[in-house]
């Protein structure tokens, strides 16, 4: 028989700390706290306990793959910055399968959290920046993606020195998306919103355990013009995409999904930031800006004003009809 747990006690007070809720509603953080009843406590600790005990490695190596790192900085800088149609690069098998295989099983299902829902003209998916959502193997994967050791290799691979992570997850974190959903061409956010900080790079984690190419949901680099994607690169399981992100980086699924029913796009997200970037990439604030292949006239003259003007003039035309 359930019992209620008395107000104010030890485990009332840790079951409500576990039942918070982080709700991002038009980039408003509320936390909402429930009271439950559970038949026993005990089976919290219980799983918390399971998660934890299953990651038989705490080491440094198990989380991230040090012998690799070090390896692909002496070829993968060059790749990186060759690569068009701007900066990036994709590595496949990157992470240890086994750690991959407790973040997957602990991934939420779209019924299971509190996500964020994106559902319109440019987007169709589920998101997640709130820790309190990430179970504690995938939380403490997230955190080593943030270390400074891990930094330190980004800087190596890309060329971009000092870059900073963000513990907020700002846009970032879990994603999945359903049959039938899609992520617009776009160029992302460029300041993150509480630090002021100017957005470089992305990683992308993709979790997709037998992914067929017909399932789509490839994600597609587009030219500057935006005339043509010039690549493609399905979300199979334990393949890393990272690439840096300016005001030009077009990216994006703009395909409905067609995996079967049951079946979602899974990956984790996370950004990374420097205090200032090149002047060249200088311009005003922005959020993400969607933007349509094979644009009118009209649209391409916009963009080549914003190569071209300084960004006061940019954003007036950013907000003209």
């Amino acid at each position: 028989m359930a019992s209620k747990l008395a107000p104010g006690s030890h485990a009332a007070r840790s079951v409500e700390m576990q039942s918070l809720h982080i709700i991002n509603d038009s980039r408003e953080l509320k936390l909402a706290s429930q009271e439950f009843c559970y038949p026993d406590f005990g089976w919290i600790s219980w799983l918390y306990g399971e998660a934890v005990n299953s990651v038989k490695d705490l080491t440094l190596d198990f989380f991230l793959p040090l012998s690799r790192m070090a390896e692909s900085v002496k070829w993968a800088h060059s790749s990186y910055i060759n690569a068009k149609p701007f900066p990036h690069i994709v590595f496949d098998d990157f992470f240890d399968p086994a750690l991959l295989d407790l973040v997957l099983a602990e991934f939420p299902k779209p019924s299971e959290i509190k996500w964020q829902r994106f559902y319109n003209a440019h987007e169709i998916k589920l998101a997640s920046a709130a820790e309190a959502t990430f179970k504690p193997v995938t939380r403490l994967f997230l955190y080593h993606l943030n270390s400074i050791t891990f930094l330190e290799f980004l800087s190596r691979l890309t060329g971009i020195d000092n870059l900073i992570s963000d513990p907020s997850f700002d846009g970032g974190g879990l994603h999945q998306i359903l049959p039938g959903g899609k992520l617009g061409i776009h160029a992302d956010f460029n300041k993150h919103y509480n630090y002021e900080l100017d957005r470089r790079l992305n990683l992308l984690l993709y979790l997709n355990k037998d992914w067929r190419e017909e399932y789509g949901g490839h994600l597609e680099l587009w030219d500057r013009s935006m005339t043509r994607s010039e690549a493609r690169v399905l979300p199979v399981f334990n393949r890393v995409m990272i690439f840096g992100t300016t005001d030009f980086t077009y990216h994006g699924h703009p395909n409905p999904l067609q995996c079967p029913e049951g079946m979602t796009r899974k990956s984790l997200a996370l950004y990374y930031f420097t205090n200032g970037r090149p002047a060249e990439e200088v311009t005003g604030k922005h959020s993400t800006i969607f933007v349509p292949q094979n644009p009118t006239f009209k649209q391409r003259a916009r963009a080549f004003a914003r190569d071209l003007l300084p960004p006061i003039i940019t954003r007036l035309i950013r907000r003209a009809p």
